[in-house]
């Protein structure tokens, strides 16, 4: 089915509001984001749960809060100590996008972030999703917040075939489910829900329809195959790139030394720091560090690793100072720990 067959209030009939929050206030997810309506805390979640699990951002998440338990404290952040913070978690153009904003919410909104999704969509790396879920949850305004989870619950739920990759569509989609919206007070725990219910039950590949609440007036359950929808998004492929990851050590004073370099302030990895791709004029030992293919939106790179060990100079850097200080991206970090294993080994021979 599609939009607007038989009218839209037939198509987009009240979701079975009462079973989906009672399903969610008994089997939801204790998170620390969850234990109060802290605006700050929201908006640090939802950025940080983007294209990352939950499960695996939660220790980031605790980290962040406790060296910046306030939007003024984030306002304030010196920017590598943030990079350095956020690796693990990719895609850093959000952790720089979390301190404009904040600059921004001190400047112009007395250290809060404001309350409606408009004014929300006007601070840097806030789009609509985000700007719902944080007026939604954190002010109980009564407005959409459409991301993955909910596209697919709601196009099994009314089995919708449209392609909700499509800007129009998608609009479409947010117009419907604005009818039927929940009062104020239940906007916090209806947003996640859905989230939730999308996360664990309505999943990508598997809806887990027995166990679903909405399973009753759900017509996606009535169908042998409710994983068919969403309709996917068309596969871009990816430009592979090869390339040399040379990390360079020395000894210098009775310590392990290492060379890295902050990449351009603008483009991929920007500000974040790499090792070399060639190698140095001395050779004093090498290691294999193996191959490893790194996924980017956009592109791939095959990557081949070496640790070489050379001559000190003042381009090195304490291998602790390196680790407590310069944010190395995820794309290089199997060939820096790998490097660091035989660095280990080396030092107990």
């Amino acid at each position: 089915m599609s939009f607007f067959q038989g009218g839209k209030s037939a198509i987009l009939s009240a979701m079975d509001q009462n079973s989906l929050l009672t399903w969610y206030n008994k089997e939801k997810r204790d998170l620390p984001f969850r234990k109060n309506r802290d605006p700050y805390q929201i908006w640090i979640s939802e950025i940080m749960s983007q294209q990352t699990r939950i499960e695996a951002m939660l220790d980031h998440y605790e980290r962040f809060i406790g060296r910046y338990p306030t939007l003024t404290d984030l306002a304030g952040a010196d920017e590598d100590e943030l990079l350095k913070l956020w690796q693990g978690l990719g895609y850093y153009s959000r952790a720089r996008n979390l301190k404009k904003a904040a600059q921004v919410c001190v400047e112009q909104y007395d250290g809060h972030l404001p309350a409606t999704k408009a004014e929300l969509k006007k601070l840097p790396g806030i789009g609509d999703y985000t700007a719902g879920a944080i007026a939604s949850i954190a002010y109980g305004q009564r407005v959409t917040a459409i991301d993955g989870n909910v596209i697919r619950v709601c196009s099994r739920y009314y089995w919708l075939e449209n392609d909700f990759n499509q800007p129009k569509e998608k609009k479409k989609l947010e117009a419907l489910l604005l009818e039927i919206l929940p009062a104020s007070e239940q906007m916090p725990d209806f947003t996640q829900a859905l989230m939730e219910l999308g996360a664990r039950v309505c999943q990508p590949k598997t809806a887990r329809c027995d166990i679903c609440p909405l399973k009753s007036t759900c017509k996606g359950a009535l169908h042998d195959h409710p994983e068919k929808l969403p309709i996917a998004r068309k596969v871009v492929e990816k430009k592979s790139e090869d390339k040399q990851v040379i990390i360079w050590m020395a000894r210098h004073e009775g310590q392990w030394m290492i060379r890295v370099h902050k990449r351009p302030a603008k483009g991929l990895l920007a500000g974040l720091y790499e090792f070399d791709d060639h190698l140095p004029e001395t050779v004093l030992d090498t290691f294999p560090l193996g191959e490893y293919s790194h996924i980017f939106t956009h592109r791939i790179w095959n990557m081949k690793g070496t640790l070489v060990i050379t001559e000190y100079d003042a381009s090195f850097m304490p291998m602790i100072q390196c680790e407590t200080e310069a944010a190395v991206p995820s794309a290089f970090m199997p060939f820096y720990e790998k490097a660091q294993e035989i660095i280990q080994n080396l030092a107990e021979k």
